[in-house]
C-alpha cells in the first residue's frame, strides 16, 4: 500500500467523523472524487429526470471524466482536510 493509498483510506475514515454534515455541494464533490478514484470514469446510463439525487450524483461523477486515479485521490483528501478545518 502506497502512502497515497494510506492517506486516502485515512480520509475515508475521517469524513465519517466530521463534526457537522457537509452541505450538498460538498457531498456531491466528495462522492464524485471518491467514485473517480475507486472506479474510474462514470459508466452506465444517466438516470432519468425525476431521479434527482441519482442524476446529480451521476453528473458530478461524469464531470470528473478523465481524471487519473492519483489526482482524484489527492482531490478527495484535500477536500476532506478542508471540511475538517471548518
Amino acid at each position: 500500500m502506497t502512502d497515497l493509498d494510506k492517506r486516502f483510506s485515512a480520509a475515508q475514515a475521517a469524513v465519517k467523523q466530521l463534526p457537522a454534515r457537509p452541505d450538498d455541494d460538498s457531498l456531491l464533490e466528495l462522492y464524485s472524487w471518491f467514485k473517480q478514484a475507486t472506479e474510474g470514469d462514470a459508466t452506465g446510463c444517466r438516470p432519468g429526470a425525476f431521479e434527482f439525487v441519482a442524476r446529480a450524483k451521476y453528473d458530478a461523477w461524469l464531470a470528473r471524466k478523465g481524471a487519473r486515479k492519483d489526482v482524484a485521490m489527492r482531490a478527495y483528501i484535500k477536500l476532506v482536510e478542508h471540511l475538517q478545518s471548518l
